[in-house]
């Protein structure tokens, strides 16, 4: 029992060392000053909506999500909202059974469109939602239509049955080309795809804000997950929600590598409020 007890004491520590935020991550806030996880979920605390944008494969990012929920749900219990962009819309349904205890997991995971690393890295958030009786929002567009604008144009989405509509933003939607995180796509991608790239992430955005602003409630407090990209330079998602409600107070968290977490990149500044700097060496989910 002592070699057992003096063992788990031994991998505590090991954990510790691992995962102290003064090896793996640093917290900074919009000036890039240093700060603690504790101020930056105090600040998320008092916002209507906070833009948590991850890097999908980073489990730094997906710990800080569960930990930012419980915190959020101690503070707002029934208020509090969860959506998320890793689920598209047409999974609500499938969701919400899921949730309501209706359906196994295993049958939700096998309908739903479900990313590769859901078990590790979203799971417990629906775990936590459904111990909780935490709605849960599917806020994506369904990829098929995202594809479909990539492939053909947005105004092609005008032409899909209103059954298929429900699942998107109301068209037409709004496009500003002066954006800065849709001239940066169009950049990255070096001309391909023309304008229909940017606008398949536009889509993307409009249709996840529509949702993030169709369940809320007076009282609603809402966490959204969802891809740094996203909610970069308070745009894409951000912008959308605000065209619906300009009186929001939105928060937004950035999670970025880099080789030393000491010294923030300045070059970072303006890109969120918040920003979780992981060693770029840490591992991956996949």
């Amino acid at each position: 029992m002592r070699k057992l007890l003096l063992f788990s004491l031994l991998n505590l520590y090991l954990f510790a060392n691992l995962f102290g935020q003064e090896r793996s991550f640093q917290i900074y806030n919009e000036d890039g000053k240093k700060v603690s996880y504790q101020i930056m979920s105090k600040s998320a605390v008092k916002a209507d909506v906070v833009f948590f944008g991850e890097n999908h494969n980073d489990p730094i990012s997906h710990w800080l999500q569960l930990e930012l929920t419980k915190n959020l749900f101690e503070k707002h219990a029934e208020n509090l909202m969860l959506g998320a962009e890793m689920l598209e819309s047409d999974d609500q349904i499938k969701l919400d059974e899921y949730l309501l205890g209706f359906i196994r997991e295993k049958d939700f995971e096998k309908e739903a469109k479900i990313w590769v690393n859901h078990k590790t890295d979203y799971r417990p958030l629906l775990s936590f939602a459904k111990e909780n009786k935490i709605h849960f929002v599917a806020t994506n567009i369904p990829r098929r239509f995202a594809s479909m604008v990539y492939r053909f144009g947005i105004d092609t989405l005008e032409y899909l049955p209103p059954s298929s509509k429900q699942f998107i933003a109301p068209l037409p939607i709004d496009y500003d080309t002066s954006l800065h995180c849709y001239k940066e796509i169009s950049v990255m991608a070096e001309g391909h795809g023309g304008e229909n790239l940017p606008k398949s992430q536009a889509i993307k955005d409009a249709t996840m804000a529509y949702f993030v602003h169709k369940n809320m409630k007076e009282d609603t407090r809402f966490l959204h997950y969802n891809g740094s990209y996203h909610s970069r330079f308070h745009e894409s998602i951000m912008w959308y929600l605000l065209q619906l409600n300009p009186d929001l107070d939105i928060l937004t968290i950035e999670v970025v590598e880099q080789s030393d977490i000491t010294e923030f990149d300045e070059e970072l500044l303006g890109n969120a409020d918040y920003f979780i700097v992981v060693d770029e060496d840490m591992c991956k989910t996949h």
